[in-house]
Parts: C-alpha cells; structure tokens; sequence
C-alpha cells in the first residue's frame, strides 16, 4: 500500500476488535514518534503506552463515555513536559554530546541560543510550544500506522485534569496532550464503509 492509499484507507476508528498488536509493530509505531522532528530538536513530550486493562478502565471515566479507550489493543497518551526551561536544553545538549562524541564546552553557543529562544516565551507560551511537538509525533505516528494497517483513533475530547490525576503525570512534570487508542477495526464498525470527508485541494491549497 503506498502513502496516499495508506491515508484514504486510515479512519477515526469508532469499535475495535479484541485482536492485539503485536510486540514488533508496537515498537515500530514507537520509534516513528521517537523519530519525529520537533523544534530545535528537543523533544519535549514523552509517550505513556497504557496496556493494563485495569487502567484503561480507570481512564474510560475520564473518556467522555468513547469506550475506545478500553477496547482497543494499547492506549497511547502523549505528554507534554510542564518543565519547559533551561533543564530542556541541558537535556538535550547532553544527549547530542554523548551521540556525536562532541565535548559539551564546543556546543555553548548551541546552548545559548537554544536557551534564549524558550526564555522569551512566557510559561503558557512554553507550555503550548511543547503541545505542539507533541503533535508533530502523534501525527507521523497516525501515518506509520496507517501505512502498517494498524488501526487508531487520535482523541483530545478528554477531561485531561482526570488523565493527569489517574497517570499521575504532574508529580513526573508532564501534562496529557492527546491520546490515542490503537489496534484493530471492529468487522462492525459502520465507519470503516463510510466515504472520507476531506475538504478538496482547490479549498485548501494556493499556488503564488
């Protein structure tokens, strides 16, 4: 299947099948969010694969009622950190030390600019730049999927205070983006047989 069929087969998938993911596809779809690109490269977000069916129980009252959420074969929620901040960089210019072998002292004007660039953002502002990352990944994510016909349903109708509380993701400095249940298409689903509504290229596209 190449790219574009990949998109015209992918829908909001609205009832799963019991069938699990296997362990191999699970971490391809990982590493296509790991690899994504972000600003400067910072990558300030970070995945909670939620296998448990316990949990997925507990985060269903936190749903809006969209069973999905305990159905499907992984819940993935994808976090952004609260900590946005000079730590960001520090992390980051660590991690490009130890990969290119280049000492930290030769990456301070990295780290300057870097630290600049988030410095003259206020916190909400930092807080929404890290939101975007976080969906730069979930959207290569829904692509990797779909070209793997893995099924997915990105969802941000969520009380995400009560995700938040239920992952306890406040104490670990990260706050719910969006989550995503993941798996396999229901044969049932009356939505898989429905025509894609997408707006045409005319509508969304201006050549200058």
């Amino acid at each position: 299947m190449n790219f574009i069929d990949a998109l015209n087969w992918r829908y909001a998938v609205r009832e799963f099948s019991t069938d699990v993911i296997a362990p191999a596809q699970l971490q391809q779809l990982l590493d296509a969010a790991r690899l994504s690109a972000s600003s400067y490269g910072l990558q300030p977000y970070h995945l909670l694969v939620i296998q448990s069916p316990q949990l997925k129980q507990q985060l269903l009252e936190f749903s809006l009622g969209q069973d999905k959420v305990a159905q499907c074969s992984h819940l993935i929620v994808f976090a952004a950190h609260t900590n946005i901040g000079d730590a960001t960089v520090n992390r980051y210019i660590k991690q490009f030390s130890q990969t290119r072998g280049v000492e930290t002292s030769q990456l301070r004007n990295m780290d300057e600019h870097y630290k600049t660039a988030l410095a003259v953002m206020d916190k909400s502002q930092r807080q929404e730049w890290a939101h975007q990352q976080a969906y730069i990944a979930l959207g290569n994510f829904l692509t990797c999927a779909a070209l793997m016909k893995i099924d997915t349903c990105p969802m941000t109708g969520i009380e995400f205070d009560g995700y938040d509380r239920v992952l306890g993701l406040r104490e670990k400095n990260l706050t719910t983006t969006a989550v995503c249940p993941i798996g396999f298409r229901h044969p049932q689903d009356a939505s898989a047989r429905e025509k894609k509504v997408r707006f045409a290229e005319h509508d969304m596209v201006t050549l200058l």
